[in-house]
């Protein structure tokens, strides 16, 4: 299911962070505070959905689990700031 979920976040990260909050309670298990979750959701959505499949309840995150989400993180960083270098070369 995870990989279905994944899939998924490739059209819209938001969408699976809204449909895991909906349908089953990995959000509720991997954040200690909803307002975690809503940050997540509005400033960081790969590596709040990422963070939320990798989070294990007994151990946490594996250091596998560490590598997606840091993944998730550079794809959110991406997608913040890349869109302003690429408006830029397109006027030049």
């Amino acid at each position: 299911m995870g990989c279905l979920i994944v899939l998924a976040a490739l059209f819209s990260p938001r969408l699976v962070v809204a449909l895991l909050y909906l349908f089953t309670n990995r959000l509720t298990i991997a954040f200690d505070s909803g307002w975690v979750g809503l940050a997540g959701f509005l400033f960081l959505p790969w590596t709040t959905a990422l963070y939320a499949l990798a989070y294990a309840p007994v151990r946490g995150v594996s250091s596998l689990g560490w590598v997606i989400v840091a993944i998730g993180f550079a794809v959110d960083l991406g997608s913040l700031f890349g869109g302003g270098r690429h408006a830029k070369s397109r006027r030049e």
